[in-house]
């Protein structure tokens, strides 16, 4: 069934969703981005929804150039997740006490910590978290330094960037803990590079505006850089440091959360497994039809062979973590979630807190009008959103929310 491809564009585009389900407005914008020349090829995933210049769950492969929208201004931004020793039976019938224990521990909404988190104090934890996460306690100072030669505009900011590492933010970004198909409990968690990466991100897009290259654009929004420029370079450079802190972001709240776990069960040591961390807003130097590309993926995951991806719905419904197939088809990609299938405005005037408290009955979480935004109807149904792309991943587990935290 899937791929299908979108027809009249200039680059080749194939989708793993249908032309009539996708806004047309989402439709434009792919049109846009294959009229690009420097781009060889668009992948669309299932997820896909309008995202600002380019399409939320599009892969973009280019040739000697970047587009700052088809990395999205959550720079960095993706999913951590960690299984546990614990099972369903470990837990309490009220989690209200754990919410309330994982809140206390990581700021949330617009919320940061008081000074900069002393991640020599979460030794024990990113220790039992395994070898990746070890690796992100080190170099921690070379990571700061750095700061100063990111772009001139955001130096006053270095402060704020230190407080709101580990930190969640708000709009879809989650902490949850789920239960598995065999009743395993899992920690997973879905945020970004915060204000730093967001506020490196629209200053590069103002710049990319200005070149003229970028005249004849069919979407202003579209502008790019390229290769072998000082313009290319810097957003390169402040690229890649944004990803880092995003991963880092992640890696000192998934630390921070299952210090929280661990003191909630203080009569029983618990124990935690590899953890499985992925990108879905970045830019990768890959190999695309044997031909050396940068790949912007926007709202979806590298699905290599092998590779090890979190797919997540929403707030009431299921999770699931997968195995890349490394399908070259879709330049090994998949999706990055479910997808919004309404934008907020929409879903804040369909539905009520009376709406909210029924689709999410079961899950311990916020439920008031501050989070109606982030009700499961304005999402994709996430097992046609898995289903779509049979080809692409395989489902290693299927998790379902017993506890969420948002912004």
């Amino acid at each position: 069934m899937f791929p299908v491809e979108l027809r009249g564009t200039r680059a080749q585009t194939l989708m793993w969703a249908e032309e009539h389900a996708i806004e047309q407005a989402a439709l434009q914008q792919l049109r846009n981005i294959a009229a690009l020349k420097w781009v060889h090829g668009v992948r669309v995933m299932p997820d896909v929804h309008l995202g600002k210049g380019a399409t939320v769950g599009s892969v973009i492969a280019m040739r000697d150039a970047v587009c700052p929208a088809a990395v999205g201004v959550d720079i960095g931004c993706g999913m951590e997740s960690v299984k546990t020793d614990l099972t369903a039976a470990d837990l309490p019938d009220d989690l209200r006490s754990l919410r309330s224990r994982i809140e206390a521990a990581v700021p949330v909404g617009f919320s940061a910590h008081d000074s900069s988190v002393n991640v020599t104090k979460l030794g024990g934890e990113v220790s039992a978290l395994g070898a990746s996460t070890a690796t992100l306690r080190a170099g921690w100072d070379t990571f700061w330094r750095s700061f100063a030669a990111l772009d001139e505009g955001v130096q006053t900011r270095e402060a704020k960037a230190h407080k709101q590492m580990g930190t969640l933010g708000g709009g879809n970004h989650f902490i949850e803990v789920c239960l598995d198909q065999d009743d395993a409990v899992w920690i997973l968690l879905h945020s970004g590079s915060r204000n730093i990466g967001k506020e490196l991100a629209e200053r590069h897009m103002a710049v990319a505006r200005t070149l003229s290259h970028n005249a004849d654009a069919p979407d202003r929004d579209l502008a790019v850089f390229l290769s072998g420029t000082p313009e290319m370079d810097a957003y390169r450079r402040d690229l890649t440091w944004a990803q880092e802190y995003a991963a880092r972001n992640r890696a000192v709240m998934l630390a921070l959360v299952c210090r929280a776990v661990r003191d909630e069960f203080a009569e029983r040591p618990v124990r935690f497994e590899q953890p499985i961390s992925c990108h879905h807003n970045y830019v990768a130097e890959e190999i695309i039809d044997g031909v050396p590309m940068l790949v912007t993926r926007k709202g979806a995951v590298r699905a290599g062979a092998g590779d090890l991806a979190l797919i997540p719905g929403s707030m009431g419904t299921r999770s699931y973590v997968v195995r890349g197939k490394g399908n070259p088809a879709s330049f090994q990609s998949a999706s990055h979630g479910a997808g919004r299938r309404m934008s907020r405005n929409a879903a804040k005037k369909q539905f009520t807190v009376a709406d909210l408290v029924a689709q999410t009955e079961g899950v311990e979480s916020r439920k008031d009008a501050g989070v109606v935004d982030e009700i499961p109807a304005a999402y994709k149904d996430i097992d046609e959103v898995i289903a779509a792309q049979r080809d692409l991943v395989d489902v290693v587990a299927t998790l379902r929310q017993v506890l969420c935290v948002k912004g």
